[in-house]
């Protein structure tokens, strides 16, 4: 990078301090640092809303799905889609709790201190986890911008062992000393550069298209109709199986295990319209927040369009393509620009670590310190404590971040991980049954299924590796399909012939200037393809799925698969079934699957695809904690009547933004709690469904409208360039 790319790194760092710095000098109590005062209108809260749910990783993964497979990769982020418009309600919960944690919560509805303390420990590592996938994506990003090593004091040090912790600092210096206010002014500078940022390089990117000489001779094409002409049309489907982690059936899994563990995230108590001067503030916030979001996803998917076409040949896409949304940047903007950019970035990070490096400091405090640790402090003390347990999160993330370095990973941990506390988050907002020992009994069900017995059961009985029912695989396929070539698909095949050819001694690859004829010289002669008549294997496995464990593999290392079925599909796909040879000892090693075990006696799992098992793993893991706690709810002890009384009274009394007033409602619901059976859906009953008033409902009709018209922006995307 040039030197005023580190110019403009260093004052956008120097900023974000200098708000941070600001922002401290209003801070007199728990409730100025934790959710700012309560006093942000629907600006703030949009761009807070915005800034938690957009991480560096998210235009990574889309970049990184749309360059290998096109269009459809754009999934990897828009699965949040269909549940932004149950946003609109769930807004109204969190300001109606009027709670500075969501431990606080656990803490009210179901009487226990313990409770709470166990969901602050669980929100910790949940930050934690959530917060390295940003640390890693911003790392994996920068290195084609900056290089993958620094030299450090002579020697030369990985890019992420110095980028990751010097963020970290930046993040802790404002967010220590500023609170969620900090955090929140932060996040309307940061949205503004991600917004930026999903749109800069377009329209370079497509002045670049056209004016190529290679890819566009004559200029006579607008840039849309070059990446048609030089992509494969597959690219250009919004519904496929290019990104095979997220295929249709994961993502309708995803969807619903999102809707249930959403909720539960602990920086929604903040971001999720906690922190709003109104609910009417809350609701708007976070659900356009959240949908503008989904917008820049567009910009980023078509950014990558715009890559995958002019960067289709590039050795170092090939192999990491990981690195498209930072090697486009390298490539089309100049000095200045690319540390914009990289500050773009790290303003996508550093939105979403801020706000949960707060809140995670609200949990320590307030569920575990001051009801356990130090009941008698004062404020200042707590303020500090506050502060420092959130240096210890953003350092937890850091070190997550530096071992694991594993995107995908970290981002399918994220979707589940929550669900250990959403059934009685659900079951306890809606259902007076719901009881403190049934939620005890569920928390403890989903730690010992989802994390202790899969971990350590192989451990404490080492036999269950060598468990031939266990050690399953689905069926494995080699699908070859005679597939079109494509002008992009030569440039690539160019690229690698030219690595192969400087030892061969033979004729050079030669690729048309036109870009549609590539003609190899091979031992066997010339080879010759034609973009668009050509035809050329596409390999395609399928299928070899470990079932019950993280994989399976042979006890003798040496040992290969055979072919034992071949079968003609049709006139250009040949289909070949793969298995190891009869006998052979297999084991198992990782993790067991102990969700997946359940299907065991009635699914033959064998002929399922790994998306069909990604989902069903996630089936389990949602429905069996509802279940377990609805049958513990009516074998236990139900809650006392007045704390219930009290509770249910408060969500159902609207939010007055004057402190005084609101207390004064609080009071009058508190004295009569009956008066709120009016307004319940189902009155005299258990079940506290309120009635849906006119703002619900419309708000949530535009929402589901909203997003049809997102994906319709998207077949439009698509439809750009065609004659």
């Amino acid at each position: 990078m040039h030197v005023a790319d580190y110019i403009v790194l260093f004052g956008y760092f120097l900023l974000l301090i200098g708000i941070g710095v600001y922002c401290m000098r209003r801070i007199k109590h728990q409730e100025d640092y934790l959710m700012g005062g309560r006093g942000f209108g629907k600006l703030l809260q949009t761009f807070a809303a915005f800034g938690a749910g957009t991480g560096s990783s998210d235009p990574i993964n889309t970049a990184r799905n749309t360059y290998t497979g096109g269009m459809s990769g754009m999934w990897s982020v828009m699965f949040w889609l269909f549940v932004t418009p149950f946003y609109w309600i769930t807004a109204v919960w969190y300001r109606r709790m009027r709670h500075l944690t969501l431990g606080d919560w656990y803490v009210e509805r179901y009487e226990s201190k313990k409770i709470g303390a166990a969901y602050s420990i669980f929100g910790v590592f949940f930050f934690m986890i959530y917060g390295s996938m940003f640390f890693t994506a911003i790392a994996t990003t920068a290195e084609p911008m900056i290089g993958e090593t620094v030299s450090l004091f002579g020697n030369d040090i990985a890019l992420k062992y110095v980028l990751i912790p010097t963020i970290a600092i930046v993040v802790v210096l404002y967010g220590m000393a500023g609170g969620l206010a900090a955090a929140y002014y932060t996040d309307l500078i940061q949205g503004i550069c991600i917004i930026a940022l999903s749109i800069m390089l377009i329209p370079i990117g497509l002045n670049a298209l056209n004016s190529s000489e290679n890819l566009n001779p004559g200029g006579n094409m607008s840039g849309p109709e070059v990446m048609h002409d030089q992509l494969p049309e597959s690219f250009f489907e919004i519904i496929g199986s290019s990104a095979a982690e997220f295929s249709i059936y994961y993502l309708i899994a995803i969807i619903f295990a999102n809707l249930a563990g959403i909720v539960v995230q602990p920086h929604f108590i903040a971001t999720g319209g906690g922190s709003a001067k109104s609910e009417q503030d809350a609701r708007v916030g976070l659900v356009v927040g959240n949908f503008l979001k989904r917008f820049c996803t567009l910009g980023w998917v078509f950014t990558a369009l715009i890559a995958a076409a002019l960067y289709a040949d590039v050795p170092e896409l090939i192999e990491h393509p990981d690195r498209t949304w930072g090697y486009a940047s390298m490539e089309l903007l100049g000095p200045g620009f690319r540390g914009l950019m990289l500050a773009c970035l790290l303003a996508a990070l550093m939105s979403s670590v801020d706000a949960q490096m707060v809140v995670g400091a609200g949990l320590i405090l307030r569920n575990l310190y001051m009801p356990f640790i130090r009941p008698t402090g004062d404020e200042k003390e707590y303020l500090w404590v506050g502060r420092v347990v959130g240096v210890v999160i953003v350092g937890g993330s850091v070190v997550f971040a530096l071992t694991i370095f594993d995107m995908l990973g970290q981002l399918q941990l994220t979707f589940w991980f929550p669900l250990v506390f959403a059934a009685p988050f659900w079951l306890g907002m809606y259902w007076r049954r719901a009881t403190t020992r049934a939620a005890w009994i569920t928390v403890t069900y989903c730690l010992l299924f989802f994390f202790v017995i899969p971990f350590f059961g192989p451990k404490v009985v080492p036999s269950l590796h060598r468990n031939q029912s266990l050690v399953e695989s689905t069926i494995h396929q080699r699908t070859t399909t005679q597939v079109l070539v494509s002008k992009s698909d030569l440039r690539r095949k160019h690229t690698e012939a030219l690595e192969a050819w400087s030892s061969t001694g033979l004729e050079k690859p030669h690729l048309s200037q036109d870009g549609t004829r590539l003609v190899v010289d091979s031992k066997d002669g010339k080879v010759e393809w034609i973009a668009g008549k050509t035809r050329q294997p596409k390999v395609k496995r399928s299928g070899g799925k470990s079932i019950y464990w993280d994989k399976v593999v042979p006890e003798d290392k040496e040992t290969t698969f055979l072919t034992t079925l071949t079968e003609q599909v049709d006139e250009f796909t040949v289909q070949e079934t793969l298995e190891y040879p009869v006998g052979t000892e297999l084991r198992g090693e990782g993790n067991l699957k102990l969700n997946l075990v359940l299907y065991k006696p009635f699914l033959d799992m064998k002929t399922k695809t790994g998306s069909s098992l990604n989902a069903l793993e996630l089936v389990p893991k949602i429905v069996m904690p509802f279940l377990v706690m609805i049958i513990c709810c009516f074998l236990t002890r139900p809650n006392s009547q007045e704390a219930l009384d009290r509770y249910y009274a408060k969500m159902k009394t609207p939010v007055d933004p004057d402190p005084e007033k609101d207390q004064a409602k609080l009071a009058a619901a508190y004295a009569d709690p009956g008066n709120t059976e009016r307004i319940k859906l189902f009155p005299n009953s258990n079940l506290e469904f309120q009635k849906p008033t006119t703002a619900d409902i419309t708000g949530f009709v535009i929402s589901v409208i909203t997003c049809f018209a997102i994906i319709g922006f998207a077949f439009w995307m698509a439809s750009l360039g065609i004659g």
